[in-house]
């Protein structure tokens, strides 16, 4: 089947931000989107408005497995397009983290990504081609403080990414990374309530640190530079579902076009002190 004649898309993590955003464009465009949630009431929403609405919990196997299931039912066993992009983001200084706050980042943010995409590629194989799309961010491309457990899951992602695309060529699938800097979404406040579950600065020798990122994490206001609504993002992703040749990276926001910029030219050292001084935690 020539994949023009079919747009099935996949989308994780669409109660808010960038998946919302992605959803909704993509279904303007013709596109017939599978719209997923973790909670059953963000699904519902989702589903009044005609966006597929499907529950789905990257941390459990079941709920995976349950959704590929309703979405390829529907679709005849078809599925042209998967954008993976439900995650969160866990703050904290490295040796402030507990283990299984790093545990709980890596099943959404890359256990469940990688799961849920091994079992849309036999589709995609079966029919010859296909589209997997990873929302990374400019934090799979450097390190910043006090996101070292976000920072390693998306360092991850890239790596998974890289490969799989070597592994999926000559078989009509292709694999883009889109590489997100500062957007408009509820990740901040995720952020937040991940920080407060997990990480605790009495006595810890970042407890200055902390006070002022919990500050920001918590202000109404606390957008940094160069920020970008979510449709800077459905751009890249557009082009990356209909692309003739589809790029492998697609940078978003200027923070995220520099620090590329400025790992390719500075050593190590000097990229550690371009980011200590450009960092605000």
């Amino acid at each position: 089947m020539n994949p023009q004649e079919t747009r099935e898309i996949l989308i994780t993590g669409c109660s808010s931000g960038i998946g919302l955003c992605v959803a909704r464009g993509l279904r303007a465009r013709g596109y017939t989107v599978f719209a997923t949630a973790r909670k059953p009431e963000d699904a519902q929403w989702l589903r009044d408005e005609g966006l597929g609405g499907y529950q789905l919990n990257l941390d459990d196997s079941d709920s995976i497995q349950q959704a590929v299931e309703q979405v390829l039912e529907q679709t005849g066993g078809r599925l042209y397009a998967l954008f993976n992009n439900g995650a969160y983001g866990q703050p904290g200084a490295v040796e402030d983290l507990p283990r299984r706050a790093l545990r709980e980042q890596f099943e959404t943010n890359v256990f469940g990504w990688l799961e849920l995409t091994n079992r849309v590629i036999p589709v995609m194989r079966a029919q010859g081609y296909g589209r997997i799309l990873q929302n990374s961010s400019v934090l799979g491309i450097v390190a910043l403080p006090y996101r070292g457990a976000y920072n390693a899951s998306k360092f991850a992602i890239e790596g998974f990414s890289d490969t799989l695309r070597m592994e999926l060529h000559g078989s009509g699938v292709h694999v883009s990374l889109i590489e997100p800097g500062p957007i408009l979404s509820e990740f901040r406040n995720n952020a937040h309530a991940a920080y407060r579950k997990h990480i605790d600065p009495t006595g810890s020798v970042h407890r200055d640190a902390y006070a002022a990122m919990e500050k920001r994490l918590a202000s109404e206001h606390a957008a940094t530079p160069f920020t970008l609504p979510p449709e800077a993002v459905l751009k890249r992703v557009v082009h990356a579902l209909e692309a003739r040749r589809p790029k492998v990276r697609y940078p978003v926001t200027v923070p995220t076009y520099v620090f590329a910029w400025l790992k390719r030219v500075l050593p190590h050292r000097g990229l550690d002190a371009a980011i200590r001084k450009l960092h605000r935690a």
